[in-house]
């Protein structure tokens, strides 16, 4: 293969450079990105280097950061290094240690570009890359997406290009000795503690000897799961249409049209968005035969069953308590914005809007408390002569769990006046003696 033809046909296929665009190239010091940085050179593309040392093995880790600044030298541009503390990172985070390089380098990868208005992050990725990726993926049951290998697709938003994709790394070894590239070699990729150094170093070379052919035929498998994968999601999109509502910040789904489907795959496919994974499906699916008010939820999202719907929504942060002086006339809090107005008898018109209280300004002490509602609070609702729980009220007024968690109260020397967006309390009516309206004006954020 014509390594130099295919890498510039990949660029003006894609029609991914502007004339003054410049490209970050993330390099390690192996010969993969040693061989990028020596395609861009020879196709005449304007590039600088980035170069990650994770300080994961000692004087090895410097020795390759110096090899790469070296490397600026000689290509005359400018060279981006980052030192992490690697180790530290993923115990922190409970990660694995390729896992927390990985998250490391991407995510600098992001503000190295973007603060230097980089045109694309380039990757060295190559064929034998992705025949590992796809092993591994299979291995893990990440479906048939995981089956696609390594993304390339979407590159306009991600700006991640990965141009060598289709290169075998023996074509990317005879193309280094030919131009006589030196590099350095990673000790660490023989070891296999690293899971894909497993399959690289002892998997594969074993499949081969009972299948030859088992990369050829991996590589072609990778093309056909692509095909078959984008006919499956757009699938998917036309269901998701047919079933989804979406309602302010919650997505919601009718039971009964699920039910229909009697498929798990599609549940899946709908919240995996919200970060709910495969083995997350079949409490989700229990849902649908369950009562109202049942959950499941993970760090940032709820699936659940609301009477006939299944309702994905935000987890309720817990927020402050906001203290109101008579003098202040907004007041900002995480949930919403609170406009507070004193009316007198002569001014006054009444208002039955949700997002509107009206009540008696003689029977309000100052200051007043904004916050979320908690269990064991109660008021007297609008209408009734006797305390109601909150969360019974609740249940009466039918309220989703997520719009529940999402509820604020306005409290005056400890009785709830006000429950935000929903009823006042019967104490603080106005009645024909009052003779000024504490009129308060709601705006959720």
């Amino acid at each position: 293969m014509n390594l130099l033809f295919h890498f510039q046909n990949y660029f003006q296929q894609n029609q991914v450079l502007q004339p003054g665009d410049v490209l970050l190239l993330a390099v390690s010091g192996g010969v993969d990105s040693i061989v990028l940085c020596e395609l861009c050179k020879q196709a005449g593309f304007p590039f600088v280097m980035a170069h990650c040392n994770f300080n994961l093995r000692g004087e090895e880790s410097q020795r390759d950061e110096n090899f790469v600044r070296q490397l600026g030298e000689k290509y005359g541009v400018d060279v981006f290094v980052q030192s992490f503390e690697t180790n530290t990172f993923a115990t922190e985070n409970k990660l694995a240690i390729q896992e927390a390089a990985r998250t490391l380098r991407y995510g600098w990868f992001t503000r190295l570009r973007l603060e230097n208005n980089f045109a694309y992050t380039v990757l060295a990725h190559h064929a034998d890359d992705n025949i590992e990726t796809l092993l591994m993926n299979f291995f893990r049951g990440t479906g048939l997406h995981g089956l696609t290998g390594i993304p390339e697709s979407n590159f306009r938003k991600t700006r991640l290009l990965r141009p060598m994709l289709s290169f075998r790394r023996y074509e990317i070894e005879i193309f280094a000795k030919k131009n006589q590239l030196a590099w350095v070699e990673d000790s660490s990729n023989t070891s296999l503690k690293y899971t894909r150094n497993y399959f690289r170093n002892q998997l594969i070379p074993e499949l081969k000897k009972v299948f030859p052919q088992v990369e050829e035929s991996l590589l072609h498998s990778i093309d056909r799961f692509k095909k078959i994968d984008a006919l499956y999601q757009a699938g998917v999109e036309q269901l998701k249409k047919k079933l989804c509502e979406q309602h302010l910040n919650e997505l919601r789904i009718p039971v009964n049209k699920l039910l229909k489907y009697n498929h798990t795959s599609i549940l899946y496919e709908i919240t995996k968005e919200y970060g709910f994974g495969e083995k997350q499906v079949k409490e989700i699916n229990k849902l649908l035969d369950a009562a109202s008010g049942r959950f499941i939820e993970n760090d940032h999202y709820q699936v659940i069953r609301h009477r006939n719907w299944l309702i994905i929504a935000p987890k309720a942060v817990e927020t402050e308590t906001v203290a109101i002086e008579k003098d202040q006339v907004r007041i900002s809090s995480s949930g919403g914005i609170l406009d507070l107005e004193f009316v007198s008898q002569q001014r006054f018109v009444l208002n039955r809007s949700a997002t509107t209280a009206q009540l008696d300004a003689k029977h309000i002490e100052f200051p007043l408390l904004l916050r979320k509602w908690r269990q064991g609070d109660y008021f007297y609702p609008l209408g009734l002569q006797k305390k109601k729980k909150l969360a019974r009220f609740f249940i009466d007024q039918k309220i989703p769990k997520n719009q529940k968690e999402n509820t604020w109260v306005l409290e005056s020397n400890k009785k709830i006046i006000w429950v935000v967006g929903m009823r006042i309390d019967d104490r603080f009516k106005i009645t024909s003696s009052t003779k000024e309206v504490l009129q308060l004006n709601w705006t959720s954020l």
